[in-house]
């Protein structure tokens, strides 16, 4: 038995593949204007999982990018800090060995000391170094001055500074600790290498004309320069780390783009086509429909 075809079926189905063209077009209309293929969570239901896992991803990279710069900037600013300590420390053994050569009168040692303490003063100026707005040389208490000279009493060789560590996470479970302490950097109090004492010394015993004495000081002299220059070694390395981390978050970067591009991003040159053929089957839809239904109750009564 035939099934017979009323016009209002025709006008039915005619309706159902107009809104179903009408659909697509606003689909594809949808990833032109935007330039993603998953625009609502029905477009793709395990795309839209995978794209939010590497947005999570590509934001958590981005911090950590930051964190890594930051930490990198510290250590640079550590880094020249301490080479302007070593440079200070290198002329104050020039000093000390030009003013123990025995042949100095007073006033000349005199003279000495007087420079000697403005070295001791530039000293200090560094160890109260900070960057932005933080002490670097006071551990976790950043926010205090390390060598306050305005303190009652205050005496440069006893100050003992923070011991905390500053780290950075440049990763996941990964933290980088990027301060060197005051202490571990001038000495300790008691340290006969410390360099506050070291200086005090020197300067005590040109004053008195003692110039054996100051030239004795010389041993604990040279170890209060490598102790510098093994605190600039260790930040050396730590910088070198840290370069390293920076690029491999660069790499992690590109991978997680990639990624998230093949997912989310539509093909333009795919979605152009097909959106030019969604458009002609439509007006041929649009065409065809309207030749069929044209026919009224007047051309069924002629």
């Amino acid at each position: 038995m035939s099934l017979r075809v009323t016009p209002s079926m025709m006008h039915l189905q005619l309706s159902r593949n107009l809104n179903r063209n009408l659909t697509q077009m606003d689909s594809l209309q949808d990833q032109l204007t935007t330039g993603r293929k998953i625009n609502k969570p029905s477009d793709d239901p395990v795309g839209i999982t995978y794209a939010l896992r590497y947005r999570t991803e590509l934001a958590s990279n981005e911090q950590y990018q930051k964190n890594a710069d930051s930490a990198h900037s510290w250590l640079d600013f550590n880094d020249t800090v301490l080479g302007q300590a070593g440079d200070v420390l290198q002329r104050v053994k020039e000093l000390t060995v030009q003013g123990s050569n025995g042949t100095n009168p007073q006033v000349a040692l005199d003279n000495i000391n007087n420079e000697l303490t403005e070295l001791k003063g530039q000293l200090i100026d560094i160890a109260n170094s900070k960057v932005n707005g933080k002490y670097i040389f006071n551990g976790q208490t950043f926010d205090k001055l390390p060598y306050d000279k305005t303190a009652a009493g205050f005496d440069a060789k006893t100050v003992v500074t923070d011991s905390g560590d500053i780290s950075y996470a440049v990763g996941v479970g990964v933290t980088l600790p990027v301060n060197v302490s005051g202490n571990e950097v001038f000495g300790n109090p008691g340290d006969k290498d410390n360099v506050f004492a070291v200086l005090d010394n020197i300067i005590s015993n040109f004053a008195s004309g003692d110039q054996a004495a100051a030239s004795a000081q010389m041993e604990n002299l040279e170890s209060s320069i490598s102790k510098i220059l093994n605190a600039r070694s260790e930040v050396g390395a730590k910088v070198n780390r840290v370069e390293l981390m920076q690029n491999r978050l660069d790499d992690l970067e590109i991978n997680l783009t990639d990624m998230q591009s093949k997912t989310e991003d539509a093909d333009f040159d795919k979605l152009l086509i097909d959106s030019k053929v969604n458009e002609n089957i439509y007006q041929a839809s649009l065409s065809v429909g309207a030749k069929v239904i044209s026919p009224s109750l007047v051309d069924f009564l002629r």
